[in-house]
């Protein structure tokens, strides 16, 4: 991986794993989410935004060079995305918040349940990085219930 473009499509190596690349790959995402996490939400939004739209053609690029569509290896996506399933989402800089965020993206970028798997079907960089993408959004509405269900049983 002499390439710069494949250093990042595969994690900076992660995604070299031979054990759940993906998962292993995604890791890198969680410090990035708990950082994005304190900024303001604008910039929040802002910044994964801009990593999504960056991440569509080194993944596609990446892809092509490693023959694939979505070649396990390539993680970027994976780690660009995480962030989505708590954005906004101040109470989710928990550890306890932000293992379960990731447990939870992970289950469904894993199990591809529809729409996931109907953004997979899209063409090149995009699909690499809409699945993803569309499993963190479902992420986070599961993270948002969860957080509003733990903010009510909490004692006043």
């Amino acid at each position: 991986m002499e390439n710069a473009l494949m250093w990042l499509a595969t994690g900076l190596g992660t995604g070299l794993s031979p054990w759940a690349s993906g998962t292993v790959g995604s890791l890198l995402g969680l410090p990035l989410a708990w950082w994005l996490l304190g900024r303001p939400r604008r910039l929040q939004l802002a910044l994964v935004a801009a990593l999504l739209v960056a991440a569509v053609p080194i993944c596609h690029l990446a892809a092509e060079e490693l023959g694939l569509k979505d070649d396990g290896r390539i993680v970027l996506d994976e780690i660009v995305a995480f962030p989505v399933a708590v954005l906004g989402q101040s109470a989710a800089r928990h550890p306890a918040a932000l293992a379960g965020a990731f447990v939870v993206y992970r289950l469904l970028d894993a199990t591809k349940p529809p729409p996931v798997s109907l953004a997979e079907a899209v063409p090149g960089g995009v699909g690499i990085v809409l699945d993803d993408t569309v499993a963190a959004a479902m992420s986070w509405l599961v993270v948002a219930a969860g957080l509003f269900l733990w903010r009510r049983r909490r004692p006043a």
